[in-house]
């Protein structure tokens, strides 16, 4: 069987999605797999929306990560007292009538954190479910079914409009 794919948009209600066997014969059934594609594409913004509240945990858990001093290795406080571009950047702070000498740090840019066990995994477990709903939504509108392709740019508005604001980058 030989099937050609469409290059211009077309409105049969007759169009398969994802499988033969997944072709909407009458009205109630395409409507049906229009919702099933503007939910699809909710959770699509939801799973990216959840996935930047992820990086943000995992992100001040490193943060607030406690270190200790291991035998053998030489103290943070040790190093920056040695290093010249730590000497120039201690000040004095005063509060409440207490004066403290403090090193003034600053995070260096592309510093990576290490790969861990409790949190990458997780994070490609993510990452592989956000893109193959992705490959779904992708599918429907290249069937160029005009009902498809408003029910995904539908659900996509409307998964934005929810959770939009909780997702720091653009992910298409």
């Amino acid at each position: 069987m030989t099937m050609l794919m469409a290059m211009v948009f077309q409105t049969d209600i007759r169009t398969p999605l994802y499988a033969n066997s997944w072709t909407p014969h009458h009205a109630g059934a395409y409507a049906g797999t229009c919702i099933f594609l503007i939910a699809l594409a909710v959770i699509a913004r939801l799973l990216v929306a959840f996935r930047a509240r992820q990086e943000r945990i995992w992100a001040d858990r490193d943060a607030r990560r406690r270190y200790v001093v291991v035998n053998g290795k030489e103290p943070v406080a040790e190093r920056l007292s040695r290093d010249s571009d730590a000497k120039g950047a201690t000040m004095m702070i005063s509060e409440n009538g207490v004066e403290e000498r403090v090193v003034v740090v600053q995070k260096k840019d592309g510093v990576t954190r290490p790969w861990r066990f409790s949190v990458d995994p997780v994070r490609a477990v993510m990452d592989t479910v956000i893109v193959g709903v992705g490959y779904l939504l992708m599918l429907a509108v290249m069937t160029m079914n005009v009902g498809y392709f408003m029910s995904v740019l539908g659900g996509t508005f409307l998964g934005s409009l929810l959770v939009g604001r909780y997702s720091e980058v653009y992910h298409h």
